[in-house]
């Protein structure tokens, strides 16, 4: 469990198209085997410590004929930003995905001061 020490916490919240690979041939859509979409999301401030990423899949369109594998998580968190990483593997044919998340953690109060 994550406890937070401190009484001013900040939320961000945003959405973002991973890929979209129909139109023009992308591997996601015509590739096989692992496949990795990463993308590095900055925050519009930054957090007193990284906060909890919480990233869900808010729409995708995926070939019915074909297995149907999709991993969406979250990775390299820190203070400024994360990265949204969406993966595929085998046969699976993704058209396009899109990923909504939410940033959650301690945020510096306006007369905090970082005495080292």
């Amino acid at each position: 469990m994550r406890k937070l020490r401190n009484h001013l916490i900040g939320v961000q919240q945003g959405s973002h198209i991973m890929f979209s690979d129909f139109e023009d041939g992308g591997p996601m859509w015509t590739g096989t085997g692992p496949r990795e979409v990463r993308i590095r999301v900055p925050f519009d401030e930054p957090f007193k410590t990284p906060p909890v990423i919480i990233a869900c899949l808010a729409m995708f369109d995926i070939d019915e004929a074909t297995n149907q594998r999709v991993d969406l998580t979250h990775g390299e968190v820190t203070t400024t930003a994360f990265d949204l990483v969406f993966r595929t593997w085998g046969d699976t044919r993704v058209a396009r995905a899109r990923a909504d998340w939410t940033a959650m953690g301690e945020v510096r109060a306006d007369d905090e001061w970082d005495i080292d």
